[in-house]
């Protein structure tokens, strides 16, 4: 998300600091009416046609491009505005003194490794509520709302405290354990259903000198895009409520437990990379492509981001974690796919309406497919990829989601809490159960304190599932 952030450049990377500077408080109208247009059918937000729009991009794994060909679109209809178009991979830097001057853009993507926290920007009330771009008649058909367009559940995670929405999730991303199909049949397995599978699978590996697992070492919150659903899987999703709920004791699950110590007997049985610790999420993909280990925690980005070394026989697919055993709670198959990429039209911009308007044309098909095409990713868009070839990567990911079915589970705390998520979590506690510096033990005692220690703290905005 971080993972985004980290990437892509990062998509999901650590967040460098928790926004602090960006928290001065309520400003701006928060919906600029001096700077509306007149609403008809075709401008059903009622942009102002010759206002100017300034957008900023996360320029990491999805690149820009997709957004570019957006604002072309925007031009076609609006065209006496102007469009400022600004990439960048360090969003806190470069905003921050933006949002303290009162004079931040009409659109964000809010990604990378300077991702702002979305917990500070809302409790803040410095970002423009979306209702009204999702009330509105959809770019394809005008007897839907935007809203009537997404898939199931983006709507919904954009809400963090009542009705408002205050965050658009453009992409759909599929998180889980990442192979090539290729690696496997070279060694006449299939991908393991079960951990003691899991287990058995990475010796053999072993034993023709390769690893059974990789991940980001620099970045280790790469480890929760498989764990969390294994730990929701084991235990069933209201122990990762629990922990988004910032519960006491959350992290004492006996779910959590085995499923820590599950991860912990990969880097006891030495199946893990060797120098993995000290990897940025680049040189792991690499690493992963050139066969050196067979799996990798990774989210569907990974296509498009790891495309330049990927062999083309690579066959890249991903699945749901492995199950622990027969006594989990929900089926193999589970797994976590969520609205990822998230834009925000800050309270103060100067052209609100322009960047909702640039988010509708982003969901209708056209645009849609185009992203599709460009970055081998789904957007949040429900369908829009008929007639569009996938690649591998991608069309197991939209396969994996379509067999989870209900069981499709959705963890909060990167979106709600970013500094504990990445920092705290992931640096701190996974990173070091990973390396071996840590035990499970030590490690649930670790993030439980991290967790107390945030829910404690009276200036950090709380967050619970309804």
């Amino acid at each position: 998300m971080i993972k985004r952030a980290a990437a892509i450049g990062l998509i999901s990377v650590p967040s460098i600091s928790v926004l602090s500077a960006c928290a001065s408080g309520d400003s701006g109208d928060d919906d600029n009416k001096g700077n509306k247009g007149k609403k008809t059918d075709k401008n059903p937000l009622a942009v102002n046609e010759s206002a100017p729009l300034d957008v900023v991009i996360f320029d990491g794994g999805l690149g820009d491009q997709y957004a570019k060909d957006s604002e072309a679109l925007y031009k076609q209809a609006f065209p006496k505005a102007s469009i400022k178009h600004t990439p960048t991979q360090k969003i806190q830097t470069s905003l921050q003194p933006r949002f303290n001057g009162g004079t931040p853009p009409d659109l964000i993507d809010n990604s990378g490794a300077e991702q702002m926290d979305m917990g500070t920007l809302v409790g803040k009330r410095q970002l423009a509520d979306l209702n009204d771009l999702l009330d509105a008649r959809s770019i394809d058909d005008p007897g839907k709302t935007v809203r009537d367009t997404l898939r199931p559940g983006v709507a919904e995670m954009g809400k963090f405290d009542g009705d408002e929405t205050w965050v658009l999730y453009y992409a759909y991303t599929v998180y889980g354990v990442w192979y090539s199909k290729t690696n496997l049949d070279k060694l006449d397995a299939e991908y393991p259903e079960t951990w003691d599978d899991m287990l058995a699978l990475c010796a053999k590996a072993k034993k023709k000198g390769i690893a059974g697992w990789t991940y980001p070492g620099k970045y280790p919150y790469y480890l929760p895009f498989s764990l969390y659903p294994f730990i929701g899987k084991i235990g069933g999703a209201e122990v990762l409520d629990s922990i988004d709920n910032l519960e006491p004791n959350a992290w004492k699950h006996p779910a959590v437990k085995s499923a820590f110590e599950a991860y912990y007997e990969l880097y006891k049985r030495g199946y893990i990379l060797q120098g993995t610790p000290g990897l940025t999420h680049i040189e792991a993909q690499t690493a992963w492509n050139e066969g050196k280990a067979l799996f990798i925690p990774n989210g569907s980005w990974v296509e498009n981001e790891s495309k330049k070394t990927t062999p083309k026989d690579f066959e890249m697919t991903v699945s749901a974690p492995s199950g622990l055993d027969s006594s989990d709670k929900l089926p193999f198959g589970t797994l976590w796919a969520s609205g990822s990429e998230p834009y925000i039209v800050p309270k103060a911009a100067k052209n609100p309406r322009g960047g909702m308007e640039l988010l509708r044309i982003m969901l209708g098909k056209q645009a849609s497919q185009n992203f599709v095409k460009q970055v081998s990713s789904l957007t949040s868009l429900n369908g829009g990829t008929e007639g569009v070839a996938l690649p591998p990567g991608l069309k197991s990911a939209q396969a994996a989601a379509a067999k989870a079915g209900k069981n499709v589970l959705n963890p909060r705390l990167q979106d709600w809490y970013v500094a504990l998520q990445k920092e705290k979590i992931g640096v701190s506690a996974l990173g070091e159960m990973m390396a071996g510096r840590m035990t499970p033990d030590e490690t649930i005692k670790k993030i439980q304190k991290f967790t107390d220690d945030t829910r404690n703290d009276d200036s950090v905005k709380k967050y619970k599932h309804r």
